[in-house]
């Protein structure tokens, strides 16, 4: 095929804006963003390429099957990188029901659009389309919690915990299901956490920031010692990108950063990087504070990405140390994305 048009759904959130940066930066592709623009959602995140010649975007919902089908016969899209998804765990405990509806109906009726737009029939793919790819985002909180030893591969059996888990593990086997019954060419990824620019204001890292920086009490959750494997976000955008071009049909690829930290640490170590960075009278330490843990908040998660690095050649070019300073340095040169 051509220039591909690739559709990239939930483009103007977290990991999403840096892989529509990535593309750009990396290919000749032109990119469709879908994004409808939530709380999780900000064109700020593209505002550094709103003016690229490869770059459109599309305010909209993936729930709402009459565009999103329009969007594939306009545009004839032979990529799709769904990104779009609740993904905040509190809020999903407090409000389940947007979480079934964005990642679990959503997901169909991108899956069915693009079934329509590429596939004859089960197994039986467009000339056109030969070269069509659905790559699915996903997390390892699907995977559930593990003690203190051993990793998640791609062999571990789903164990989700949370609303939000459970979502997202029932649009894994939605995927699954479209490349078992009708061949749809499709990508599953699940990743570690992520970290990096752009990332929303709710999360662990940029709440440490924040906090810090406005001299409040910096909140961890519990005793601190929740561990979790943490991915510099541009090092996700590469193996996405890798599954993309050369990922096998209907498989699924575990990419993580071997960075694991238990979240206290994490903030031990930007109130360090903060101490010499932006210096006050007394360390940003003194701030932290320890408040009730999270309802079914799981213990530690670990990625096997041996799979992707064997296969793919894929390997993450930050070390957690390496990546939070750049990610510090970022949010103090754009505070208001705090």
């Amino acid at each position: 095929m051509n220039n591909n048009k690739v559709l990239i759904t939930g483009g103007a959130g977290f990991i999403g804006s840096n892989y529509v940066h990535y593309v750009l930066e990396n290919t000749t592709d032109s990119i469709f963003v879908l994004d409808k623009l939530t709380y999780a959602g900000d064109l700020k995140n593209l505002e550094a390429i709103s003016e690229h010649p490869n770059y459109h975007f599309i305010k909209g919902d993936i729930c709402d099957a009459t565009l999103v089908e329009s969007l594939f016969k306009m545009h004839q899209f032979s990529k799709v990188v769904h990104f779009a998804a609740e993904s905040h765990v509190d809020n999903s405990i407090t409000g389940p029901g947007a979480f079934v509806q964005t990642n679990i109906v959503g997901t169909f009726t991108l899956l069915q659009a693009a079934y329509k737009a590429w596939m004859e029939g089960p197994h039986s793919v467009k000339a056109h389309y030969r070269e069509a790819r659905f790559l699915h985002i996903s997390t390892d909180e699907v995977y559930g919690t593990l003690g203190k030893t051993g990793e998640f591969t791609e062999k571990t059996p789903y164990a989700p915990n949370s609303p939000y888990s459970a979502s997202k593990a029932s649009s894994d086997f939605l995927v699954r299901s479209y490349f078992h019954t009708y061949g749809l060419p499709v990508i599953t990824t699940n990743c570690s956490n992520n970290y990096g620019p752009h990332q929303h204001k709710e999360k662990l890292i940029p709440t440490i920031l924040r906090k810090a920086l406005a001299g409040e009490p910096i909140p961890i959750y519990g005793d601190g010692k929740n561990v979790r494997d943490w991915l510099y976000v541009k090092d996700h955008c590469s193996g996405i990108h890798l599954a993309l071009e050369k990922g096998r049909l209907g498989e699924t690829y575990n990419i993580g950063g071997k960075n694991e930290r238990e979240n206290l640490y994490i903030a031990h170590t930007i109130c360090e990087l903060l101490d010499t960075l932006r210096p006050k009278d007394t360390s940003y330490k003194d701030q932290i504070s320890f408040v009730a843990d999270r309802p079914g908040h799981d213990f530690r998660y670990a990625i096997d990405a041996t799979k992707i690095e064997s296969e793919l050649k894929w390997q993450a070019k930050e070390n957690f140390e390496s990546g939070i300073e750049k990610t510090v340095r970022w949010y103090l040169k754009n505070t208001d994305r705090l």
